[in-house]
């Protein structure tokens, strides 16, 4: 009996060990490329996104890193999925015209000129002028008098699972998610969640699945999708004394969504 015992022990490690080669065997290795700051606003949400990343890619055979480049570098490399950019619009503008057929994400110029250039590979993932504007707008329309500032995001947000992103952000970084921090933390889940989903790696099919089928859940309300103009379409949190006191688009304003910002390149 010990015998057959140990039979079976011995079987079942060769059976662990042949699958853990055959995993290890199919594990994706996905490199997404960053320009921007290494610290503060955006960084950190590139890197809490990197983290959730590689939590999820654990299970589904993915492994993501991140390489910090100039856009002196960027020039260099021969093969990009995507491209990460914590700059001006005009950075982003020249990055995504030198690597037109790659996915470029802005993640913190809210630049409507950006939105107006209609680059058919330009990602903006956080809100632009027009869209506060048009959502302060709308707020001075339901009260006559308001102070009332717009925000794509706010520490206090608590919908659609927002207050679990928010304490997972401040546990791991230390300090409080604001609107860039979002926007870099969105940018990964948008790519990981795409890997995963349709097992995509290549530039140009990763932007046209971007383009055309994403349904993105940020914590901001499922199924965000990109306009023409490159710009996701999300909420806008208005702000009075640090709390939030309204969401654009306001109940009742025609549009929905769309009724923020520049809709259409057309």
């Amino acid at each position: 009996m010990e015998i057959t015992m140990k039979k079976i022990q011995l079987s079942l490690i060769a059976i662990l060990m042949s699958m853990s080669q055959f995993v290890w065997a199919q594990i994706t290795e996905v490199k997404l490329h960053y320009v921007g700051a290494t610290e503060g606003s955006a960084w950190l949400g590139v890197q809490q996104g990197l983290a959730e990343a590689n939590i999820q890619g654990e299970f589904l055979g993915q492994k993501y890193t991140l390489e910090t480049v100039s856009a002196t570098d960027l020039q260099k490399l021969d093969a990009v999925m995507a491209i990460l950019v914590a700059g001006d619009a005009k950075q982003v503008l020249t990055i995504a015209k030198q690597f037109n057929h790659v996915p470029v994400f802005n993640l913190a110029s809210d630049s409507d000129d950006l939105r107006s250039a209609c680059l058919d590979n330009v990602l903006n993932v956080g809100v632009s002028q027009r869209m506060k504007q048009d959502a302060q707008a709308q707020m001075n329309n339901k009260r006559s008098v308001s102070k009332a500032i717009a925000q794509g995001w706010h520490k206090d947000f608590r919908k659609f699972s927002a207050s679990q992103l928010n304490g997972r952000f401040t546990k791991a970084q230390g300090q409080a998610m604001t609107d860039n921090d979002w926007a870099g933390w969105a940018a990964v889940k948008m790519l990981s969640d795409t890997v995963a989903r349709s097992q995509i790696t290549q530039a140009e099919e990763m932007l046209r699945y971007l383009k055309n089928d994403l349904a993105f859940d940020g914590q901001k309300g499922a199924g965000a999708t990109f306009r023409d103009t490159g710009q996701l379409r999300q909420l806008v949190l208005l702000i009075e004394n640090n709390k939030i006191v309204a969401e654009a688009p306001l109940r009742g304003v025609k549009g929905g969504l769309d009724s923020l910002g520049l809709v259409s390149c057309k």
